[in-house]
């Protein structure tokens, strides 16, 4: 393997340059694993919503490398251990915490694979990469396992107020231009601190958490979950399974090799191996992508229809209410599109469906996050806020859908 000794300087609209510290960390970042990323959106198909939400995974982790850094500094400012070899671990496993996002990253997390959560793929990853990196990520997996003493590491990539969701809210809300979403991601870091292994943040930092976790319940309802974007998901999950049962069922299908792969097998977690890891790491948005735009001409009715709808947004009209969708109405829709287009019950379903989806700003059952107060003290930010909007924040959410086709379709 070739080694270059550069240590290259990216130019990040959100943050500035951004150095990458080390020669490892620069190879992994020129990895073709790694490189994937640049082809895998950031947010789906969020795009047909907010244009200018075009940012890669990419993106999103060399800017969590950065906050990482950052937030190294702050706490060696304060006192708090954290060695050469840890620094970089943790800088590694933030930088690859994302690497198993698959095509369009969430909205198809449970389409090419079954059963199987993108943690668990870049895990795969990381291992693999720790092969051929002669063993130089084992403490960097460690990590990002949770399985090193201290526990701070592990909270710094997987927590609350972690550098994953700091980059992922200040990038989505500059990208989609939802200025309500934007945080001071420095301003947090700045404030954060050790107690007994526990990642904790100051007293004077305590309106920054506010108005992080207020400004991340806003980016999930008005963007996340947008109603637009969540239909343009469930058209393109609908997409893949209607082409892996005509696949099934014996028929022809134009896509990429990789792609037919996965819909031909029902890959779960204990069938990969590194044939099926490397076959996974073809895949990208373009693969989807390409495919759209040759089913959409196929014979069978549903999936041309359906990857009209996305490629044309001619997207499916969907109804959002804080209580159960009435039967009756989705009764209505359903006979009435089965009768125009003379379809079976199952290639209805298709078309016509309801769900619900659930949120919370703010879990109190999960990796709290503590107020180090002037007292020494640790409170959980709920009960040490005096936002009267705080405990709500940690209630879960649902709200319910119907979708079904325009009058137009």
């Amino acid at each position: 393997m070739t080694h270059s000794n550069k240590l290259k300087i990216f130019n990040d609209p959100i943050y500035g340059f951004i150095r990458i510290p080390t020669t490892l960390i620069f190879n992994l970042i020129a990895d073709p694993y790694f490189q994937r990323l640049r082809r895998i959106s950031q947010m789906g198909l969020s795009y047909l919503v907010y244009p200018g939400a075009h940012h890669t995974r990419f993106h999103h982790a060399l800017g969590s490398m950065h906050l990482m850094h950052k937030a190294i500094q702050v706490l060696r400012f304060k006192k708090v251990e954290i060695t050469q070899e840890e620094e970089e671990g943790l800088l590694i496993a933030i930088l690859l915490h994302d690497i198993g996002h698959g095509p369009f990253s969430h909205a198809m997390e449970n389409s090419i694979v079954q059963d199987i959560s993108h943690e668990q793929i870049s895990l795969l990853f990381m291992q693999e990469l720790n092969h051929r990196f002669n063993g130089n990520l084992t403490l960097a997996i460690e990590i990002f396992q949770g399985k090193y003493p201290k526990k701070f590491l592990n909270q710094l990539i997987s927590s609350q107020l972690d550098m994953d969701r700091m980059d992922y809210l200040k990038r989505d809300s500059f990208y989609t231009g939802v200025a309500e979403g934007g945080i001071n991601a420095e301003r947090l870091i700045t404030m954060l601190n050790v107690v007994d292994h526990e990642l904790v943040v100051e007293e004077k930092g305590i309106y920054s958490v506010e108005k992080f976790l207020m400004a991340r319940r806003f980016m999930y309802w008005q963007v996340y979950l947008h109603k637009t974007g969540l239909v343009a998901e469930q058209l393109l999950i609908r997409i893949l399974k209607r082409a892996r049962q005509l696949v099934i069922m014996g028929a022809q299908l134009q896509c990429s090799e990789a792609l037919l792969f996965f819909m031909e097998n029902n890959i779960k977690i204990q069938d990969f191996s590194d044939k099926i890891l490397d076959k996974f790491a073809q895949l990208d948005d373009i693969d989807i992508l390409a495919a759209l735009k040759k089913w959409q001409y196929h014979d069978d009715f549903v999936l041309s229809k359906l990857c009209r709808m996305i490629i044309h947004r001619r997207l499916l009209t969907i109804k959002m209410k804080n209580k159960p969708i009435d039967s009756g109405k989705l009764d209505e829709e359903f006979n009435y599109f089965k009768k125009l287009h003379s379809l079976s019950d199952v290639e209805t379903e298709y078309f016509v469906f309801k769900g619900k989806i659930e949120n919370r700003a703010y879990n109190l059952e999960k990796q709290n996050i503590n107020i180090l107060r002037k007292d020494g003290k640790l409170k959980d930010v709920a009960k040490a806020s005096d936002h009267l909007n705080l405990k709500a924040l940690s209630k879960k959410v649902t709200k319910y859908y119907i979708c079904y086709p325009k009058d137009s379709v």
